[in-house]
């Protein structure tokens, strides 16, 4: 017969860290940065400050893993032997994180650390960034490799070249909608396209990327 409690603890941890992540993300967008307390965080989310401490030595990592944890599924590329969508998709997810799900609002209040405070923002360079440009990577090499993209086509730059519009009107205002992603998919197309494989342009009938 099982020891009583045997296995029970990686459900609670799981459950603790959950709850942490929720109530830092709910600080955060009600205080901003500047205003998140890992003590007032361990108080809401109803655990020990020891909890917090054992897995984030300081807010910086916190926001770090909540930013991570809200990025990670707005990240991947669905292979659909479809350059162009494929490369819609790369503009489509970072648009969704920021306008559909609570990375926005997130990333809203840690804009300003994340370009000034190297504790986070040299971490969510080498991940949540460096997750999307390989992506990005993986999905022009896919593009060059049918003969859709020319050869020489840069990931690094194709990378800004999508996700940095989005980003732009974030910040300054403007439209973020499929017809804005369609133009900015257009254009990087026809500056990347084999030159034997003039781009398709945008259809008002072609079907979303899943």
């Amino acid at each position: 017969m099982p020891q009583s409690g045997a296995h029970k603890g990686r459900p609670r941890s799981d459950m603790a860290h959950r709850a942490i992540l929720e109530a830092a993300r709910q600080q955060l967008i009600r205080e901003g940065y500047s205003g998140l307390r890992l003590e007032h965080v361990a108080a809401h989310a109803g655990v020990g400050k020891a909890t917090i401490y054992r897995r984030w030595r300081s807010k910086e990592q916190l926001a770090q893993a909540l930013l991570a944890d809200l990025a990670a599924p707005h990240i991947a590329i669905d292979e659909t032997g479809d350059t162009r969508d494929e490369m819609l998709a790369a503009v489509m997810n970072p648009m969704r994180a920021l306008t559909e799900s609570d990375f926005g609002p997130v990333i809203r209040a840690l804009l300003s650390q994340i370009a000034a405070n190297p504790a986070l923002g040299d971490p969510f360079r080498a991940t949540v960034v460096q997750a999307r440009r390989d992506e990005i990577g993986r999905m022009i090499a896919r593009g060059i490799e049918r003969g859709d993209l020319c050869p020489d086509a840069d990931a690094d730059v194709a990378t800004e070249l999508l996700v940095g519009p989005v980003y732009f009107r974030f910040m300054f205002g403007g439209e973020l909608n499929r017809a804005f992603a369609e133009r900015v998919v257009d254009n990087v197309m026809r500056g990347y396209a084999a030159s034997d494989n003039p781009p398709t342009e945008s259809r008002p009938d072609r079907p979303p990327p899943d």
